[in-house]
């Protein structure tokens, strides 16, 4: 019974082993490799070994680029979580049924593929859009707004898409919370404001570290977002990634910036790991 119980748990473990092996470990060893190679003048491969593609990042043009790319994704997950709390405090307070339509509803524009609804805000955006027409015809505005082709369209494009990957993890840890708990503080005196920062959050902890990663990660990568909402004026790191091997065809120092930034957000995650470490050795916040 033994042996076929562990026979069931092989098997049973054999497709997401397959899925992570070949499709994500193969292809970043693949990365790997090629970022320690060079380009040719007709974007083909030397197989000749170098440096030169790491040593090419300490410009100072891709260390502005890194630290914009950065900046901008700590923006949008910023902004994630200051509108998730409060949506998914107001949810948990519901019944049930509420709970369930209005969490449907925050999964149905992941029905819709993503860059059609980019294109959506561009609609309504731009200077000849929905919204700066509508503004002009009230006498608010005397000329077009400028809300999109600059760092406001990129966040906007960022919060927009990503949202729902902060909510879902921090409704779940919010709906957890034991409500009693919550009005035995608000009956000891505590503010909402105290009550948020002192047992809210504290409880949520895991979650919230969840939906920034979830957040986070992407908003570095997502270049159609800067493509399509910064007018292609804007470069981020997807951006020079997605040039480096489809335009400049020069696949290994677009395979270094890759690896590169694996290791940056590694790097990143592991610190804000330990952060949360030592907050929970100190008791919370």
């Amino acid at each position: 019974m033994k042996k076929e119980n562990k026979f069931f748990k092989y098997l049973s473990l054999f497709p997401i082993s397959f899925y992570v092996i070949v499709l994500i470990l193969l292809p970043l060893i693949y990365i790997f490799c090629l970022s320690f190679l060079t380009s040719d003048y007709y974007g083909g491969i030397n197989y000749s070994l170098t440096l030169s593609n790491y040593l090419n990042l300490v410009d100072l043009v891709y260390i502005k680029l890194f630290i914009k790319s950065f900046l901008i994704a700590l923006v949008s997950t910023f902004i994630c979580i200051c509108i998730a709390y409060p949506f998914v405090i107001f949810v948990s307070q519901k019944k049930k049924i509420v709970k369930n339509i209005i969490m449907t509803l925050v999964m149905v524009p992941f029905l819709t593929n993503s860059l059609i609804r980019t294109y959506g805000w561009i609609v309504l955006l731009r200077k000849t859009g929905i919204v700066n027409t509508f503004l002009e015809d009230l006498n608010v505005i005397s000329s077009p707004i400028s809300f999109i082709y600059n760092d406001f369209g990129i966040i906007l494009g960022m919060v927009y898409t990503l949202l729902p990957f902060m909510i879902l993890p921090l409704f779940s840890a919010v709906d957890k919370i034991d409500k009693s708990v919550i009005e035995a503080s608000y009956d000891l005196g505590s503010t909402s404001f105290k009550t948020f920062f002192n047992i809210i959050v504290p409880q949520t902890k895991v979650g919230l570290f969840n939906g920034s990663l979830m957040v986070f990660i992407p908003a570095i990568g997502y270049f159609f977002i800067a493509d399509l909402l910064g007018g292609g004026k804007l470069m981020l790191i997807g951006n020079l990634i997605k040039n480096q091997f489809l335009s400049a065809r020069n696949w290994p120092f677009g395979a270094a910036v890759s690896i590169s930034l694996v290791l940056i957000t590694f790097g990143l995650v592991k610190i804000y790991q330990k952060i949360g470490g030592k907050m929970d050795d100190l008791g919370g916040f």
